[in-house]
């Protein structure tokens, strides 16, 4: 299991086929060497295998200016929540507008909606610079941020459904995929979470 690195950037390039045929290779002639039978070989390249199926969509509540350089925009969840592995080892997501393409287009930080001063997503340990669309206030339809191949870990890692960091509520779940007939279709999992589950979650009635 393990090993097997997932693409976090549109400019990912990775040569999987040579690197399982590598691993076959070594394997043959060890056993070779040792005079032994080649094995079955069974593998569980978890991150790989299942990291594309999740997104994870946020919407841009308000936008601050930190100094006279610093612009963050502040999204509708914890990133400490929703994308744990972003907040507790780095770990790099694709990240894209969702909407507000054809704006232009300015350097950001991203900060979640907690307390927590390690609520943010840090560019700095993944040595890269946000550059998102710039919005106006007053627009009706709210700047979209979507982090992609987030379905590894994140939902098993952040508690699913249970008590978040400052309790903050589970986000909607939504299920996409194709019908028998190859038409995109999509249904809610999961609605929000509410105050009165994380209530009864903690024992109150």
């Amino acid at each position: 299991g393990g090993g097997l690195p997932i693409r976090n950037s549109l400019g990912f390039e990775f040569d999987y086929k040579y690197m399982i045929q590598s691993i076959v290779s070594m394997l043959k002639e060890a056993c070779e060497e040792d005079g032994v039978d080649e094995p079955d070989i069974f593998t569980e390249f978890g991150k790989y295998t299942v990291g594309e199926s999740g997104a994870t969509i946020f919407s841009v509540l308000e936008q601050k200016q930190q100094n006279d350089s610093e612009i963050w925009y502040m999204v509708d969840n914890s990133l400490m929540n929703t994308l744990p592995d972003s907040w507790g080892i780095a770990e790099r997501f694709i990240l894209l507008p969702i909407n507000k393409w054809y704006n232009e287009y300015r350097r950001i930080n991203i900060g979640g909606i907690s307390c927590d001063n390690s609520d943010y997503y840090n560019r700095e340990a993944q040595n890269q610079q946000l550059f998102l669309p710039q919005y106006d206030r007053q627009d009706k339809e709210p700047l979209y941020l979507g982090f992609f191949h987030t379905g590894a870990y994140q939902d098993a890692l952040s508690g699913y459904g249970g008590i978040k960091h400052c309790l903050i509520p589970s986000p909607k779940h939504i299920i996409v995929d194709r019908d028998e007939n190859g038409n995109i279709v999509d249904w809610v999992y999961s609605e929000q979470q509410t105050a009165r589950d994380m209530l009864h979650i903690l024992g109150y009635k």
